[in-house]
């Protein structure tokens, strides 16, 4: 679908796509979310994109869920169906986010809460700006973090600092967020950007089988036994050896040359 609620634009290799409702901090309504869930999935399935950098037009990165179209409800005594909302637009996206062959960067211009954190933390490299903030507050109004934040954030900086914050609904400033590892690097707003697509670019010169593979151990390294991730990381390391990009990084190393990978 086409909607001017995500904005895409290529630099080289590159894809920068940027959720555009600064108005609303950037926050999800259900044409923004599968504008977004597309624009991935578009993403993902071109050999043109190598990677990809994330961030919010305005000065917020995502501020969750809009959830002023649903005060009426509300206001009647009507529950909305959360759950198809996160099964439906949410839960695909992080899960794109995390299995996409294609290293994403998240480039956290502004404040990000609920969903918003989620989307940051499913993205491969984080960098936030000095004023970025992160929020969990869905215990304020009767709700569990969601979008996949039980399962990230606590992989990111354990399970006591993970329930401490989602607990009290504490915002996280981008300072604190570093010291945790819960982002890369903090950077002056006005570099942000330059900053994400520098990384960017040089994880697009990289080769995109590697780094395509390495998303894949990652994520399976958190679930399997050393046993198993040592066989699987035999396998996928003798399937690459046999590849056009090893064959190159290794002849580019011998004739002290850099490599084009493909």
């Amino acid at each position: 679908m086409a909607s001017d609620t995500v904005l895409v634009r290529d630099d080289g290799a590159v894809r920068s796509i940027t959720l555009n409702r600064p108005d609303v901090l950037n926050s999800f309504n259900d044409e923004m979310g599968q504008a977004l869930l597309e624009a991935l999935r578009e993403a993902a399935g071109s050999p043109a994109v190598r990677a990809l950098v994330l961030t919010g037009a305005g000065r917020g990165f995502s501020a969750g869920e809009d959830l002023a179209p649903l005060r009426g409800a509300y206001e009647r005594g009507e529950a909305p169906d959360l759950g198809a909302t996160l099964s439906g637009r949410y839960n695909p996206t992080i899960q794109l986010l995390r299995t996409m062959p294609k290293p994403a960067v998240a480039a956290v211009n502004g404040v990000a809460a609920g969903a918003g954190v989620a989307l940051a933390l499913a993205c491969d490299i984080r960098l936030a700006a000095e004023s970025a903030r992160f929020v969990q507050a869905f215990v304020r109004v009767g709700l569990v973090p969601d979008a996949g934040s039980t399962y990230l954030i606590p992989r990111l900086i354990g399970w006591a600092r993970t329930f401490h914050w989602c607990a009290t609904g504490a915002t996280v400033e981008a300072a604190e967020a570093e010291r945790w590892g819960l982002i890369n690097r903090v950077v002056p707003a006005d570099r942000l950007l330059d900053e994400a697509s520098q990384v960017a670019h040089q994880i697009a010169e990289l080769p995109s089988d590697s780094l395509a593979e390495l998303k894949r151990l990652l994520a399976a390294g958190e679930e399997n036994t050393l046993e198993v991730q040592l066989g699987l990381e035999a396998a996928t390391q003798g399937k690459l050896g046999r590849g056009a990009n090893h064959m190159e990084g290794v002849r580019a190393f011998f004739e002290r040359r850099p490599a084009r990978f493909f």
